[in-house]
């Protein structure tokens, strides 16, 4: 094989380098319209469409140069006057490509760079987004463990806040002894809600630990009273149903009252002590009552009562009436009554979170 023309083997040198910078940036951009499309997904934005084209622009244009370069290596053997006249052209994009290669794969390399940040960004505002339902998942979960002996039921709706500090539990605290808990953080936001899952944990502890519900709220609220804004306040209801002795014992923390069906009427379990960090050295006092099977407790948070119609709320004695009107019902039925109620009560969209817990022994 003789070389008839050197030129041309060089301006096909150029050709195939041509066609390494158009390639690798066509790679780029290949990983960049991947990445906006996702795993298996069909292009459907402006973004992944625009690098999609981008990216058969510079395969076309590497392939051109993969050509014109076989063709300047053919010229180059053969020595056709006509064929090396025609090559000789490609000498201009070359220059281009030679003088901007570089330019071309840097601005490939920034918008990978940059739809990578946007991507993180996006990803980042997701979770923003998923936080408030994440938290309230574990403050109000929206299914309770099994608790041999009764009957449970719950709901809860976030109002407009950001982020909830309603939180409720139910768990066994011995043999024999199992506790209901509910309450509220004053407030919206994360400050609220990191006290709330606080307060909840620290009562697994002290319920385990102390057998009466008032010295347990005495110890949590000495506890939290030094950790907390002082703007920060936590309402509390806790309530101890022991088998041993057919009876529940509570103490409550300024919550709204409990309502206890038991031995044929409603009555109230209303407030035993002040508000959670009002008064560090706040004290409490328990309260006893029996228990029959078929007793039904109801707990809830001030986001129901307070369900407003005008200047009207939704109120207390209202409550007390549902579990009054069928003191049999089934206690995940009455939750939802009482939600679906306070809804059709308000003249508004519910502006604070709601959670209701029912609890009837078997």
């Amino acid at each position: 094989m003789s070389l008839e023309n050197p030129v041309l083997l060089l301006v096909a040198a150029g050709c195939l380098a041509g066609a390494v910078i158009w390639g690798r940036s066509a790679l780029r951009l290949q990983r960049l319209w991947r990445r906006i499309r996702g795993p298996g997904g069909p292009s459907v934005s402006v973004a992944a469409d625009l690098a999609r084209s981008a990216y058969r622009k510079e395969i076309h244009t590497t392939l051109l140069y993969v050509a014109l370069a076989l063709s300047a290596f053919i010229g180059a053997i053969a020595g056709r006057p006509w064929l090396v006249a025609s090559t000789v052209l490609v000498g201009v994009p070359l220059a281009i490509t030679a003088v901007y290669g570089r330019r071309f794969i840097k601005e490939a390399d920034l918008l990978e760079e940059r739809t990578s940040l946007e991507r993180r960004a996006e990803e980042v505002l997701s979770q923003e987004e998923l936080a408030p339902a994440r938290w309230a998942a574990r403050l109000a979960p929206e299914k309770l463990p099994d608790i041999s002996g009764f009957e449970l039921g719950q709901v809860y709706e976030a109002g407009s806040g950001f982020m909830a500090g309603d939180f409720y539990d139910v768990y066994n605290v011995g043999p024999g002894r199992t506790a209901a808990v509910i309450g509220d953080v004053s407030g919206h936001g994360i400050d609220p809600a990191i006290t709330a899952f606080q307060v909840k944990y620290l009562l697994r502890v002290f319920l385990r630990q102390y057998r009466d519900p008032a010295q347990v709220l005495e110890v949590l609220n000495a506890q939290i009273s030094e950790q907390t804004k002082a703007e920060e306040f936590v309402s509390l209801c806790v309530v101890v149903f022991d088998d041993h002795v057919n009876a529940i014992r509570y103490a409550s923390a300024g919550h709204p009252p409990a309502w206890l069906w038991h031995d044929g009427e409603v009555r109230p379990l209303r407030s035993t002590g002040p508000m959670l960090t009002l008064d560090p050295k706040g004290v409490f006092s328990a309260r006893e009552v029996g228990l029959d099977p078929g007793d039904l407790l109801l707990m809830y948070t001030d986001g129901l009562a307070e369900a407003r119609q005008g200047q009207s709320m939704f109120g207390e004695e209202r409550i007390a009436g549902y579990v009054r009107r069928d003191p049999r019902i089934d206690p995940d039925v009455l939750c939802k009554a009482l939600l679906s109620a306070a809804r059709d009560f308000s003249d508004a969209p519910l502006r604070d979170d709601v959670a209701i817990l029912a609890i009837r022994k078997s």
